[in-house]
């Protein structure tokens, strides 16, 4: 089976690791160039990494990065199974899918990584819009091991299981979850970030204090360390989304501190800054 993923950022380069890993033959497809030579250096860093730390063997490493290969020509993509990692916009990947639809064969799966926008909005104004089914995976996707399997409203059964079945193949530990507001995971997490959020407007504590208490608590990563991973932007655009879903609930409101921060392009361990500073690598 060929596995198509479009979008070469920290996600998108993630989820390839987790499909050439277990001997899928991958195309990583970006309209910029750059970013798919970003993308090859941070799969191949990754590779190495875990090669040094003996989690794969050398023949894996050389045998995984044989299975993967890199476009930007929207032609190119033709496979089996299509998973994308776009931005958070509906109208993109509205879109994105119609064109892959011109292009591909009626038993090629269209799979999106969406945090938060609902798979039957995703599928609307599609031909064949069984065959568009939610995969999301959490970021990096090649280390955590949770995907969650969404169903749109006419997402067939059979497609739902197919991926149920290649997530599982990567050995993800893989639930099925509704076509609602979130899912489960952003459904339950939002309020880890809004509500920090919260406390740091009100003065009541620093980033780096919420940080420490909750990781103190037993948290692996506090949320502003995770926003940073997971992108501040990318975060954002998840709590708007699910601000309007849930009809502008106060609870779900995005932070005008989080937002100045994107406005200034301070988006992460990606760009260089966030809530902290990384060096650039």
């Amino acid at each position: 089976m060929k596995i198509a993923v479009i979008g070469s950022g920290v996600m998108g380069s993630g989820i390839a690791i987790s499909s050439i890993l277990k001997g899928y033959s991958t195309l990583v497809y970006d309209i910029h160039e750059n970013q798919l030579d970003k993308s090859k250096i941070y799969i191949e860093k990754q590779l190495n990494q875990s090669l040094e730390k003996g989690r794969i063997s050398e023949e894996q490493r050389t045998d995984a990065l044989s299975k993967i290969e890199f476009s930007s020509n929207f032609n190119s993509l033709k496979a089996d199974f299509i998973i994308e990692a776009i931005l958070e916009q509906l109208p993109l990947k509205q879109e994105l899918f119609q064109k892959l639809e011109s292009i591909n064969s009626s038993d090629c799966i269209f799979a999106t990584n969406t945090s938060s926008i609902p798979i039957t909005q995703i599928a609307s104004g599609l031909n064949h819009p069984e065959r568009v089914v939610g995969v999301h995976f959490f970021n990096p996707a090649h280390i955590m091991k949770l995907v969650e399997i969404i169903s749109g409203a006419a997402t067939s059964n059979e497609i739902a299981e197919k991926a149920f079945s290649w997530a599982e193949s990567l050995g993800k530990t893989v639930v099925y979850a509704k076509d609602a507001p979130g899912f489960i995971v952003n459904r339950v997490a939002r309020h880890y970030y809004v509500e920090s959020l919260k406390i740091m407007e009100e003065g009541v504590a620093n980033f780096q204090e919420i940080d420490n208490l909750l990781e103190s608590t037993g948290f692996k990563m506090g949320p502003f360390k995770l926003m940073d991973l997971i992108g501040v932007d990318t975060n954002y655009s998840v709590t708007k989304s699910m601000f309007e879903q849930f009809s502008f609930d106060s609870k779900f409101r995005p932070s005008r501190i989080q937002k100045q921060k994107v406005d200034a392009g301070f988006h992460g361990q990606k760009t260089g800054k966030g809530f902290y500073t990384y060096e650039k690598k």
